[in-house]
């Protein structure tokens, strides 16, 4: 569940993150819960990732999707008011570009971001949010030079620079944790019942354990600013990122 499926939902996003309108059927209808598709692309968030915004189009009606609850199925959840197509319904679901081309944007750059901090600084993430076009990431740093945050920009955009692919694949559980430092969390995240762990690959700078949506290269992120550096507690620092 998670990776190809969850529930009686097909994932489409993590299959062809690039996708953005598609056919599928309603199987279950309730104005108190929301809907559930055969399949979908609408990414339900997790890990820091925000849900998708977007439409289902049918019988030349609209129903706009405001975001996703997740159990044992994905429940679009539709904008308060719009009407919900009953279960059986053929519709075409589509996904709002422009938020999320921003976030994955986004969040491919904050892997850079990461891979950077734990190649150079030898840093775990100890926290991060993130929204389109801009993102916070914690780290374990308890000592930065005073130039940490113009350094850590100018080695982060030439890793965006660069162009490194960004490969994802599918792992069963052992073989995924026999990987070195796959998990850059100071916490492990991964469920302890997942049998099956999505690793991205930032080919040559960072792999780690992740369920979201990502750019095909580092060359999409586009250039990445560090806004500014906060200090949070004794051996924590926020960065503050930014998409120029």
């Amino acid at each position: 569940m998670g990776v190809t499926h969850h529930g009686r939902t097909e994932r489409l996003d993590l299959a062809d993150p690039t996708l953005r309108e598609w056919t599928c059927t309603v199987v279950h209808s309730d104005p108190e819960q929301g809907i559930v598709l055969d399949r979908s692309a609408f990414y339900p968030g997790g890990g820091g990732q925000p849900p998708d915004h977007g439409v289902l189009l049918w019988q030349g009606v609209q129903t706009r999707i405001a975001g996703t609850r997740k159990g044992d199925d994905l429940w679009l959840i539709p904008e308060e008011g719009d009407p919900l197509p009953p279960a059986g319904t053929s519709v075409v679901g589509a996904v709002e570009d422009a938020r999320r081309s921003l976030l994955m944007r986004t969040h491919s750059g904050l892997h850079v971001l990461c891979g950077v901090v734990f190649r150079d600084f030898g840093a775990l993430v100890t926290g991060g949010n993130m929204e389109p076009g801009e993102a916070r990431m914690d780290f374990n740093l308890p000592e930065v030079p005073g130039d940490f945050k113009a350094r850590l920009e100018e080695l982060v955009n030439a890793e965006v620079g660069a162009d490194r692919q960004v490969v994802t694949r599918v792992l069963e559980r052992a073989e995924a944790l026999a990987l070195p430092d796959i998990i850059r969390t100071q916490s492990n995240l991964i469920p302890a019942d997942e049998q099956e762990i999505r690793i991205v690959d930032i080919v040559g700078l960072d792999v780690q354990a992740d369920g979201g949506t990502h750019v095909a290269s580092t060359s999409q992120i586009g250039k990445l600013q560090v806004v500014k550096v906060e200090s949070k507690g004794k051996a924590n620092r926020r960065v503050r990122v930014r998409l120029g």
